[in-house]
């Protein structure tokens, strides 16, 4: 049986995406990111599902443990966020005091707990925050988190989807140790890499001009400093197109003249989503 590891507890959106990638792997959670990259890096049978950025709030912040493990990008899986109020059954809105979620659940519904005069609680994660509202068994007291935490700990939603903005996504990566990558068709595909450039002016800007040169397209970029230093980054790049594409392979060949360091990532099918 396929392995896909998780940051979080059971009931967390990670285990949600995970369900809805593969309903019959054994999925199993691990308490942080780097536990979940660590054994992915061990046992090649297994996978991780990790998000990677929120549409309103943007990064995760967990590019250090990509460029640190280095695993193979199998999938991008855009995941609907719907924030739920949930609370011991029988529990009324006006019995509520205080709300527990993760940082990001909470800003994502600030509009909804200052209508309610609710008292915000940061916890780790959404479906850790609804385990401890079943223990804790308090009617003034509640979490945010998915309707699966709901279902997990046998809680009720007191109200449905109470984020600001309607339409969130949170894009996960499907990762491992093995090395796969889709063959060249007429579909839609992103590349993912990770580079670092030779020290010397301009070097950024002259490492680009490839992709405009050969009409590739990069769909993100970003920099972050290598480890104890702050005057040598690394970058990550997503691109639209295959590696195996003319057009991209040029392109990265010619970054490579002004690289020190340059890991292919992975080669995947664009989610769909993209497309809306």
């Amino acid at each position: 049986m396929n392995k896909i590891y998780f940051q979080g507890s059971f009931g967390a959106y990670s285990h949600l995406a995970a369900l809805s990638i593969d309903p019959k792997a054994e999925i199993i959670p691990c308490k942080t990111f780097d536990e979940c990259f660590l054994k992915a890096s061990k046992d090649s049978n297994s996978k991780i599902i990790i998000p990677e950025s929120n549409r309103i709030t943007g990064n995760i912040g967990i590019e250090y443990l990509i460029f640190e493990y280095r695993l193979n990008i199998y999938s991008e899986y855009f995941q609907k966020i719907e924030h739920n109020l949930l609370g011991i059954p029988g529990t009324k809105i006006s019995d509520l005091k205080d709300v527990y979620s993760h940082g990001q659940a909470l800003s994502q519904c600030s509009n909804f707990i200052r209508l309610n005069s609710l008292t915000e609680h940061v916890r780790a994660d959404t479906a850790g925050s609804a385990q401890m509202i079943s223990k804790l068994q308090d009617k003034t007291k509640s979490a945010i988190a998915s309707s699966l935490s709901a279902k997990t700990y046998n809680l009720e939603i007191i109200k449905k989807n109470i984020e600001n903005e309607k339409g969130n996504l949170t894009r996960f990566l499907i990762m491992g140790k093995h090395i796969s990558q889709p063959e060249f068709s007429n579909k839609k595909y992103i590349t993912s890499f990770l580079f670092k450039l030779k020290s010397k002016p301009a070097a950024l800007y002259q490492s680009l001009g490839g992709f405009a040169i050969n009409g590739v397209n990069l769909t993100k970029l970003q920099s972050y400093p290598e480890k104890n230093s702050f005057d040598s980054f690394f970058f990550l790049c997503d691109l639209d197109g295959h590696i195996e594409d003319p057009k991209v392979q040029k392109s990265l060949e010619e970054l490579g003249l002004h690289c020190q360091d340059f890991h292919v990532l992975g080669v995947f099918e664009a989610d769909k989503e993209r497309e809306k």
